[in-house]
């Protein structure tokens, strides 16, 4: 087994807040729905876009209140919280925009990040116990009448159906030009992509090599928004399509491919589902084939902040997925991955924004 424990950067180890910092994080968290809302209303009001405008000079709250389609009650007591919260900053009476502020604005990753809070988790996250208690989604109840979400991704209503593939493609698709070389090193002829969702890896690899063949593994409902985009962009003629509920028992998956590739896939299930779905991926392979894994694991973060957000993703999954999954810890995922039978021959960290890729092999 290969040694993963390349140093990394010391995360949670010590307590560096001062006591007054201390106090004043709890209180943070106390009142943490209302921040988050406040926050919300300021960035999507225009609020925030008029304090940005008027730069250093700084703008008044009736020179906003004229701006934009609120009271001036509603918007002086939106800015008095924002300062608080942190995002703007006031002097004689006049608004500036924080370094905080700024990066909530203009940030393409905060913003994804919010509307993915706001639209798929936030009604769901007070079932955070009950979800917590019965290892099932119980937060899922606000957005449709599935077991998971999985099962009604592409009939998510919206903006949850949006944001919610918004947030997905954000971070995975930035992995994918680091990612691809080290899928094509070995020269493979056909690819398997389980948990193929609406096709982007496929395509990618499909691109990338005019001669690789790939087989999509997925749900059908999944499949059928694949199928759609890789035809309309001309591959159908190198792709085949397996529909397979990987969780059922009796599932085998198709063989004959060179490589396995998983997408921020394998964090969707619990620790039993890993290793009985990397077990079903060892009998689909021969003895020369690979198995890449591409994770976004919260300990092989470069900073606190990162690691932070996906600490709260794997809430996501509790309330709102499906019960039992999470953004896991590499060490817990990497004694899974032994259990399953594979060895760990190569371990690749930040790829892309905050991307792992695991490559595997039979023991």
């Amino acid at each position: 087994m290969l040694d993963t424990s390349v140093a990394k950067p010391a995360m949670f180890e010590k307590d560096k807040k001062s006591a007054l910092d201390a106090i004043s994080q709890a209180q943070f968290i106390a009142f943490a729905p209302y921040v988050f809302q406040a926050s919300v209303i300021l960035r999507d009001s225009g609020i925030l876009k008029e304090v940005e405008n008027s730069r250093a000079q700084g703008i008044t709250i009736d020179e906003i209140t004229a701006k934009v389609n609120m009271s001036r009650y509603a918007v002086r007591v939106l800015l008095e919280a924002g300062l608080g919260i942190g995002i703007v900053l006031r002097k004689d009476d006049k608004f500036t925009l924080s370094k905080t502020g700024h990066f909530f604005l203009n940030d393409p990753m905060t913003k994804v990040n919010t509307d993915f809070m706001r639209d798929v988790c936030y009604d769901g996250a007070q079932d955070l116990k009950s979800s917590l208690e019965e290892g099932k989604p119980k937060g899922l109840r606000h957005l449709g009448n599935w077991e998971t979400i999985y099962q009604g991704l592409s009939i998510l209503p919206e903006p949850a159906k949006t944001s919610w593939f918004h947030f997905d493609h954000y971070y995975s698709d930035n992995a994918f030009p680091e990612a691809l070389p080290l899928v094509f090193e070995s020269k493979p002829k056909k690819i398997m992509d389980i948990g193929a969702n609406t096709g982007k890896f496929t395509l990618a690899c499909l691109d990338h090599d005019a001669n690789v063949e790939v087989g999509l593994v997925d749900l059908q409902v999944q499949l059928n928004v694949a199928q759609k985009n890789i035809e309309a962009a001309g591959y159908a003629n190198r792709v085949q399509y397996h529909e397979r509920n990987v969780l059922h028992k009796e599932t085998e998956l198709p063989k004959g491919y060179d490589i396995i590739w998983m997408s921020q896939f394998l964090d969707c299930f619990s620790d039993d589902e890993i290793v009985s779905i990397l077990q079903k991926c060892y009998n689909a392979l021969d003895e020369s084939g690979r198995v890449f894994i591409n994770e976004t694991f919260w300990d092989r973060q470069r900073f606190e902040a990162s690691a932070f957000s996906l600490q709260m993703t794997s809430l996501y999954f509790t309330t709102m997925a499906n019960g039992n999954s999470q953004m896991y810890d590499s060490r817990v995922f990497v004694q899974l991955i032994d259990k399953a039978g594979f060895e760990l021959v190569k371990q690749t960290d930040n790829i892309g924004l905050s991307h792992t890729i695991l490559e595997l092999r039979k023991k």
